[in-house]
């Protein structure tokens, strides 16, 4: 039996939902994010010993593209944008890029439309070429600015 009309309709058919339940899981992503970045900024990545260290910078002396990330969240936390694209530019194109992505999500979700995101080969091909490229050049003698 249908919920809504109380007429015998199929069973395991799917009811609509309302736009909380719609929500609840760009809200339950956002809660998730938001304490990961107050941690960050509460505690200090300067400081020794509260994260470990990474992995392919400590056995090999590489920087990752990765590396300076938790540096670039807690000097985003506290408003240095000039500190955070220097710990790591990519990573703050990643908040950024996230927000909209968010976004997106929610103005969709409350609509009652689905959310696709369709990133071909090409994207992704670009997108780990640019991290590479990023890379090589933080750990080269001229890329020394873009080390965090």
């Amino acid at each position: 039996m249908d919920v809504e009309s109380g007429k015998p309709g199929r069973t395991g058919s799917i009811q609509p939902r309302g736009a909380a339940f719609r929500l609840a899981a760009p809200a339950g992503v956002l809660a998730a994010v938001a304490g990961a970045f107050a941690y960050v900024g509460s505690v200090d990545p300067y400081e020794p010993g509260h994260y470990p260290v990474c992995p392919l910078l400590r056995f090999t002396g590489i920087y990752c593209p990765g590396c300076g990330g938790l540096r670039s969240a807690h000097a985003f936390v506290h408003g240095d944008l000039t500190a955070a694209l220097h710990a790591n530019a990519p990573a703050v194109l990643a908040y950024l890029g996230f927000a909209v992505l968010w976004t997106v999500w929610v103005i969709r979700a409350a609509r009652g439309r689905p959310v696709r995101i369709d990133l071909g080969p090409v994207h992704l091909w670009t997108l780990g070429t640019l991290l590479l490229v990023f890379t090589v050049v933080r750990n080269l003698p001229f890329g020394g600015w873009l080390l965090p």
